[in-house]
């Protein structure tokens, strides 16, 4: 990426998703490859009177620290993340893994282990503090892409750099509309689940804590989700790839699930309580985004698709599920990928991936593009 596409996308982040003020104290979080981003944020942190603090990642090595994980360990860590982690005022995430498989193998429990012992300071930093994840566009992203690193460099741009004040302007009626929602119910091939969202309140999430962005979201009432929900989008997740993805959910519990790895599919279901009960519920709509890529922080923001996610709720948008997972699982509702539709206490709001209700048509990628 050339330097002065960076620098648009660290003030972007500075100056929009986190909106730094001086004497605030900012977590850099870099996995494998970010750096130059990085160089540029701590520019722009010490121009604004903040504070930047550096901390990088290497998967390879965390697995290895991970194989050896002990409860004594974990408290002990986790005892000084706290105190770390009270003292930011914001969070940014650069994820330029160059080999997001590299945690397969590590044993479930070790995982879980982590896991929980993190969820608390998770929760914190999720729902405490501003922050925001990126991606950086490494060969390994734009290979997932299937696209060239220059080409994929190119979209990475035009996704990150979107104008998310006219998105936020455009997303507002969605919001609006399902802050008065009751049931929704959603049409598919494979998918009549129905479920309700009165009362839980709905957010916007357009640049301001993950990058890219285009969504507005919600959660299910807990006990309130019924039917069967297929995906059609691949997701990796814990160093596997999952693929035709199928819930049978009753009284807001999933009761069945298959895949192509059915046996790791409920593992992951059965980490705790709350992992069979949905912690989110959102439409996306990026109209940059069309296809997946094997990559949730884009994927969840496909044009025309939803996710309903298993797992923790955000404080945002609560349903009062927790759980040391959120799993953004994600359907692709275009012909193209099959169709599908939503329904809004009767009323239909999108088909086949566009919105029809009046007043969601701005939110359709001929609109949002304008």
């Amino acid at each position: 990426m050339r330097d002065e596409r960076i620098g648009k996308i660290a003030d972007n982040l500075i100056s929009y998703s986190l909106d730094v003020q001086a004497g605030e104290h900012i977590m850099i979080r870099v996995v494998d490859e970010g750096e130059p981003l990085a160089a540029e944020l701590v520019k722009r942190l010490y121009a604004k009177g903040a504070y930047p603090h550096l901390r990088f990642v290497r998967p390879k090595l965390e697995r290895e620290w991970l194989l050896g994980l002990t409860k004594e360990h974990v408290a002990q860590v986790m005892a000084w993340e706290t105190d770390l982690w009270k003292g930011m005022h914001g969070y940014v995430g650069i994820h330029g893994e160059t080999n997001d498989s590299e945690l397969k193998g590590v044993p479930e429990e070790k995982q879980r282990l982590f896991a929980e012992a993190f969820q608390d300071i998770a929760h914190y930093i999720d729902n405490q503090i501003k922050g925001i994840r990126i991606n950086f566009p490494t060969a390994a992203l734009a290979q997932k892409a299937n696209m060239s690193t220059d080409a994929f460099e190119d979209f990475y741009f035009d996704v990150c750099s979107f104008d998310y004040r006219k998105m936020a302007q455009a997303s507002q009626p969605l919001h609006e509309l399902m802050d008065k929602t009751d049931r929704v119910r959603i049409l598919g091939p494979g998918t009549d689940i129905s479920f309700s969202i009165k009362g839980i309140g709905t957010q916007l999430a357009v640049g301001k804590r993950n990058m890219p962005d285009g969504e507005v979201y919600t959660s299910p009432v807990r006990s309130s989700a019924h039917g069967t929900i297929s995906y059609n989008t691949p997701s990796h997740y814990k160093g596997t790839t999952f693929d035709n993805v199928t819930f049978t959910v009753r009284e807001g519990k999933i009761v069945e699930a298959t895949a192509n790895h059915a046996q790791k599919l409920n593992e992951i279901l059965d980490t705790d309580a709350g992992a069979r009960y949905f912690g989110e519920f959102a439409i996306a709509f990026h109209p940059h985004i069309l296809h997946p890529m094997g990559d949730t922080l884009f994927d969840e923001k496909i044009a025309g698709s939803f996710h309903l996610t298993p797992g923790r709720a955000y404080d945002s948008a609560d349903n009062g599920n927790r759980s040391t997972i959120h799993w953004d699982l994600i359907s692709i509702q275009r012909p193209d990928y099959g169709g599908g539709e939503i329904w809004f206490d009767d009323v239909l709001i999108r088909k086949d991936g566009k919105f029809v209700h009046e007043a969601l048509l701005g939110l359709n990628p001929e609109q949002l593009m304008r």
